[in-house]
């Protein structure tokens, strides 16, 4: 009786006379998304079996073509994916967006000529590229007003 009095005390909220108890946060059903390298059914079979085993997953898809495993499950993404990284294969978090989410598709930074077909890498709202990738990009429009400019030495003189 004393172990029933307990058990609904501590659904109603109460601590029952014991201290230590903790309530626990209740996780979300969600679906975590990884990209992670796979060349065969081997590595396949190893990865959903890791992924598999953790607790809270309802079910993992695996898509080898194009290198993305779906885990749905009461699971935090960050687990999943140090679940993924330690069966030694190469995983972090689904880094695509459908081609038709993007407003700019071809900038740098979100344009991966790796990216599955129609899907684009990426980029939050406040991306900034990094210097090497605005380097690359170069600004074609200064050159081409900068090509017949007074003031730069190396501009075209004609006249």
């Amino acid at each position: 009786m004393g172990g029933t009095l307990e058990y609904l005390s501590a659904l109603l909220g109460g601590s029952g006379g014991h201290g230590h108890e903790k309530t626990k946060k209740r996780k979300q059903l969600q679906t975590v998304e990884l990209k992670v390298r796979m060349d065969c059914e081997g590595c396949e079979l190893k990865v959903k079996s890791a992924l598999s085993s953790m607790k809270g997953v309802e079910s993992v898809e695996i898509n080898r073509k194009q290198q993305k495993v779906t885990v749905v499950g009461y699971v935090e993404a960050g687990k999943v994916l140090k679940k993924a990284q330690s069966t030694g294969k190469k995983a972090e978090i689904w880094p695509y967006v459908p081609y038709s989410l993007v407003s700019q598709p071809y900038v740098a930074g979100t344009y991966d000529k790796r990216a599955p077909p129609g899907y684009v890498r990426s980029a939050e709202p406040g991306y900034v590229p990094s210097v090497q990738q605005q380097q690359q990009l170069g600004r074609p429009h200064d050159h081409l007003t900068d090509m017949f400019n007074d003031e730069n030495p190396n501009s075209c003189s004609v006249m």
